[in-house]
Parts: structure tokens; sequence; C-alpha cells
């Protein structure tokens, strides 16, 4: 009995212990049913071949954790009664019915690889009731328990292969005679049974990553925080949008004005255009492409005129990056004017600038300056 308390208490270790690194599955999850077959005999008087016979059985077993198991098995040992003596009642001498636990040991020592093996050894004890069918005493029932070893073989997810040699003791009165004394050799049978068993409702345990609360508040948190993040984005996203709108009707606006001719213009006013930029981009935006338009009709109609352009960037933000902005800026009204519109690109000179301060109004300085240069006659 000690035997099979240090076995239970390492299987419920076991079950600890996995519970840490697997998710646990549903009740049914992870069952096992089995066909037994092989041979018994009597530890003492008639050992072995004297006193062999046939040995078969079910088993229905549920898998705990990957390094633990219950089952409950039926055995019955074939009718031999007629070759020395009385014949038994039935086809069989003796009959099993029982429960018993099976740890897994390779799992228990050495971890479980979230995969199935294709070889393991359980250590099993188990515990049930025993009754003979012939005998001195007729019919009789005793209280049986046992322990031994599972070798299983896993041939695929769903079929294992297992040879049993175990010992069960009578735990009663074990014949005439004999002594009564628990785990007494008299009243105990060396079996040794192998088996096939098909799994069903799934034979794997998931594994998982154990975490602290620790560790979960702190990704609750990071999860706040990009929720967050994501409001406040789509806060600027609706903002730039109403602004996007609102200059799109402006533009639309300043479209539906009726031509107005001016007779006289300055030289500057008459050469200069300006094409203004967002904070941090050199992206040429719906409501500045007419300024492009007009600076490439005019030299379409003056094919001796070429043009000048200067980039400038605000002083917002890193020097060196708004140099960078600068540049592009210009070479995106030169790129416009070659791609879209068909410019000889010899007529067009793009240079970056670099800061602007040419406007008090800060924004303003984000700005290509286009100059245009007509042929000197």
């Amino acid at each position: 009995m000690k035997k099979i308390v240090l076995l239970a208490a390492i299987a419920l270790g076991a079950m600890s212990a996995s519970a840490q690194a697997v998710e646990q599955p549903k009740f049914f999850d992870n069952w096992s049913i089995g066909v037994d077959g092989g041979l018994t005999t009597p530890m003492k008087h008639h050992a072995f071949f004297g006193g062999m016979r046939g040995l078969v059985g079910l088993h229905l077993q549920k898998q705990i954790t990957p390094a633990f198991a219950l089952g409950v098995e039926g055995q019955f040992g074939v009718n031999t009664s007629s070759w020395e003596g009385p014949r038994s009642k039935t086809a069989f001498d003796n009959s099993y019915v029982g429960a018993y636990g099976a740890v897994d040991l390779f799992n228990l020592f050495g971890g479980y690889n979230c995969e199935t093996r294709p070889f393991s050894i359980d250590a099993v004890a188990g515990a049930g009731w025993g009754h003979d069918y012939i005998g001195g005493h007729g019919d009789w029932n005793y209280f049986v328990t046992k322990a031994g070893l599972n070798f299983k073989f896993n041939v695929s997810d769903k079929v294992t292969l297992g040879l049993s040699p175990y010992v069960a003791w009578n735990m009663n009165e074990p014949g005439a005679g004999q002594t009564a004394d628990a785990y007494n050799i008299n009243g105990a049978t060396f079996n040794l049974q192998a088996s096939v068993s098909y799994h069903f409702g799934g034979h794997k345990f998931a594994c998982v990553m154990p975490m602290n609360q620790a560790q979960i508040d702190a990704l609750n948190g990071q999860i706040n925080d990009l929720r967050a993040s994501l409001d406040q984005a789509n806060a600027n996203a609706a903002a730039a949008e109403a602004k996007a709108n609102d200059l799109a009707n402006q533009l639309a606006a300043c479209n539906a004005r009726p031509v107005q001719t001016v007779k006289e213009v300055s030289n500057y006013l008459n050469s200069v255009r300006y094409v203004f930029f967002r904070i941090g981009s050199s992206v040429i935006t719906a409501d500045q492409q007419p300024n492009v338009e007009m600076i490439a009709a005019y030299l379409k109609n003056h094919k001796d005129s070429k043009v000048l352009v200067k980039g400038y960037a605000s002083q917002d933000g890193n020097l060196e990056k708004n140099i960078a902005l600068a540049k592009a800026r210009a070479e995106s009204v030169k790129n416009s004017l070659v791609n879209k519109y068909k410019i000889d690109p010899s007529r067009i000179v793009a240079e970056g600038e670099g800061i602007g301060h040419m406007f008090t109004e800060e924004s303003w300085n984000r700005v290509s300056i286009c100059t245009i240069e007509d042929a000197k006659k």
C-alpha cells in the first residue's frame, strides 16, 4: 500500500508541474480504449508453467496530464480447470475488475515536449475486486492490488502498442493453509500482457507559456497604451480629413469665381509663382497643383523661357532633415513639370535653399519659389 501512496504522490506532483506548461484539455479529450491479452501464473505453488493460463481483458483510460492517467480495466483468466480438477462454472477461472493510475516516467522526469514520444514507460498501480470461480471453497471474492510497468510504443497519434509486466496480490486469504498477510508472495501472481490501445477525443496537450500576474499586467498596460495611440491617431486623421475637405471647398470656390483680367501687373508678380507644402512633406497637394500648371502653361507658350525652382523649409524640426526637405520640395516641382506636363528638364533648375526666412508667417516658408526667366532679346 505504501507503494501505491508513493506513486499517487508522484502523480499529483506531475499534475501540478504539467498544469504550468500545458493547457488543460476538456473532459472528453485524451481518452483511449484497449484490448489486452497475455499470461498469468502464480508466484508460488505450481508457479509459471505448471499453473500458467491465458489472460484477456479490456481497459478504458483518461490521460489527465502529459504525465498522469487514470483508468478502469477488466481481466479474465482463461478456464484450464478441466485439465486437473473440477470444471469452472464459466469459460474463465477468475476475473478482476479495478481502477489504476499510470505515471509516464519519460514525461515526468524528461518534461513534455508538446509531441507524442515514439516510446515511453509508464509506472502503473491499481486496486480492485477479484473473483475465483473454482477452488475448495467454491466461488469467492477478494481484494486485489497490482503494480508494474507498461512499455508503450506509440505507432501513431491514434494507436499505441503496449507490453506490461506486473504483479497482482490477493490482499485477503490467498488459499487454504496459506498465510493471510497482505503482499504475501503465496497470494501473488505474475502477469505479462500485450495491449493495443486506440486514442479518441484527441491525444495531445497544447503547450502554453506560463505567465505571472506582473507579466499579464504589463501586457494589459501595453494594450491600453496602443488603444490610446489608436484613438489619438483616429482623431488626428479626422482633423486632417476635415482640413483637407475645407481646403478642397476653398479651391472649388476659387475655381467657381469669374475670371478677372489684370491689365497691369508688376514684373515680379508676372514671373514668380509659389507652391506651398504641408509640414514635413514634399508632396504637391491638390490645392497647389494649379500653380504648377500655370508655370507649365507659361513654359509651353514661351519656348525660350526657363524656370528656377528654389525649395525652402520652415524652422520646425531637425536642421539636417529640413535642408534635405527643402531640396526635395524643389525636385518635386521639377518632377511634376517634367513627368506630368512634359517640360524639357534642361529648361528647369531645381535647388534646395534650406531654411526660409522670407515670410513672418512660419508655415509660409514651407514653399518652392518658381521664378520664370525669359530669354534676353
